[in-house]
């Protein structure tokens, strides 16, 4: 019934490798990756996580945004969100206010504290990506980005 409802075509399936499973690579590479911001942000006195960084850099780029704007721009749910706010504001790094215009509606602000770690996150970000994608060409990486942005369309 499940391949009925996906879909699924015996003919169209790929030789699979247990090691090459493509959930257990990209859930490989994600926890790696994970771990490292971790540690780097550690190593710096940088105490969040990746998904509050997330959630920093999208308030870097725009400040003042609603709980759903940043759900939609992180692809998190909102109890999720909700979690991730409540400890960004535990941490003195933003901070809710109601909107003018919606009184119904909170608007998530950075503080000064969490516009204070811009920069030094910034370039660990930088860093890392630049030593992650260390002898990767451009080209392989656009094939890379196209190929995972197709996966993610047939996953939809």
């Amino acid at each position: 019934m499940y391949r009925r409802l996906c879909n699924y075509n015996k003919n169209s399936m790929k030789e699979i490798h247990n090691d090459e499973v493509f959930s257990i690579l990209t859930g490989k590479i994600s926890s790696a990756i994970n771990r490292t911001f971790l540690r780097a942000f550690v190593a710096e006195g940088i105490d969040i996580t990746t998904e509050q960084w997330s959630v920093l850099a999208c308030l870097w780029k725009k400040d003042k945004v609603t709980q759903q704007v940043l759900c939609d721009l992180t692809s998190k749910d909102k109890p999720s969100m909700t979690r991730l706010i409540d400890k960004l504001e535990k941490s003195n790094l933003v901070t809710r206010v109601s909107d003018h215009n919606d009184r119904r509606t909170n608007l998530i602000h950075l503080t000064d504290a969490g516009n204070a770690l811009q920069l030094k996150a910034t370039e660990i970000v930088k860093l890392i990506t630049s030593r992650t994608l260390n002898n990767v060409t451009e080209e392989e990486l656009a094939i890379v980005r196209s190929v995972l942005k197709r996966i993610m369309a047939n996953l939809q």
